[in-house]
């Protein structure tokens, strides 16, 4: 059990570590101008396709209702390509650091559409998270705006709807998810990705000059499609398996501070005082959201074994009435 935890914690913290590396490396990517940040999508989308889907022949086949494919293609749209597409091409015109800020709205998106359509409880500490991440998101949107030397408002709007979207895939497929292994949902959602987003984009691809490209672009993609998409898709089920859904969480919020020491350390950017008050705000609002979220699940773990404590006591004394009953019955007949 003890060593499942370290590797799950040790999973978790390499994917958060790798996302926190895409956004400034997406930045150095598409600044050439040879790989426009849609380009930039739609390789990550095809090459995770094809690396999913060699990563299933490797393994167990799956079959797949044929029902559910309908599903796996709107949950394709709505995690894969609006979600990565909206994130790439807002990384492209804002900064690595708002970028990464941005995602970490997600947990709080993702609890308000679970209140509202899977009528979890909310309460006052949730609300309270709520209303400061808000502000922070709210205040780095403003700031990007008024700003000449940090991203462009659109970019951190591209950004934050691409939350919005993969929370929209979290909470109306939850059951989805869970019907499948984590290859074989990727492969098909991937797929369905690939077909919506490669047929439009076929001219743009055809036209980079990959000969042409620097080997810092290069090696840019090779990153992005494989470690930041690919390795990342691979390593979430592993910790999802050994820890709870709250750490697991606490790890999304890694990647703001990775993305800016290295947009910091790379001169893409400079970190203003709006970002570090946006910084604190979002951050205390997940830190009541995530003990909001760990109390609840306490509480309710308390009460279900308590519950199951109730249950078994009623369980054991009907079993003695009926043993007493038994045992006076054989008494009778030996009369």
């Amino acid at each position: 059990m003890y060593s499942s935890v370290i590797k799950g914690h040790a999973a978790m913290a390499a994917a958060a570590v790798m996302w926190g590396f895409m956004p400034p490396v997406c930045k150095l990517v598409v600044q050439g101008g040879e790989v426009s940040a849609l380009s930039l999508a739609a390789m990550r989308i095809g090459g995770a396709c094809v690396l999913f889907w060699l990563v299933s022949l490797l393994t167990k086949r799956e079959r797949v209702r044929r029902e559910d494919l309908k599903w796996l293609f709107l949950a394709a749209l709505c995690g894969v390509v609006l979600n990565q597409g909206m994130f790439t091409c807002g990384m492209g015109l804002t900064s690595p650091a708002d970028a990464a800020i941005m995602a970490t709205t997600a947990p709080i998106v993702t609890m308000i559409m679970s209140a509202m359509y899977l009528k979890e409880r909310v309460t006052g500490r949730k609300v309270a998270g709520i209303m400061s991440s808000a502000s922070g998101a709210l205040l780095l949107v403003l700031g990007s705006a008024q700003a000449s030397s940090s991203g462009n408002v659109w970019g951190d709007l591209l950004c934050l709807a691409s939350q919005v979207s993969v929370s929209f895939y979290f909470v109306f497929f939850k059951g989805l998810i869970s019907r499948y292994s984590p290859v074989t949902l990727m492969k098909w959602m991937f797929l369905f990705a690939a077909l919506c987003s490669l047929p439009p984009m076929a001219g743009e691809l055809a036209a980079i000059p990959f000969g042409e490209l620097g080997w810092e672009c290069l090696a840019g993609i090779g990153y992005v499609v494989g470690c930041a998409t690919f390795v990342c898709y691979l390593l979430m089920p592993i910790a999802q398996r050994a820890l709870r859904p709250t750490a697991v969480c606490m790890y999304n919020y890694v990647q703001p501070v990775i993305a800016t020491l290295a947009g910091v350390a790379w001169g893409l950017e400079a970190f203003g005082w709006w970002k570090a008050a946006a910084v604190s705000l979002i951050f205390a609002g997940v830190s009541l959201v995530v003990k909001g979220n760990a109390r609840g699940r306490v509480t309710a773990s308390l009460r279900a074994d308590k519950a199951g404590s109730v249950r078994r006591s009623m369980r054991l004394a009907y079993v003695r009435r009926l043993r007493a009953l038994r045992r006076m019955a054989r008494g009778l007949w030996s009369r």
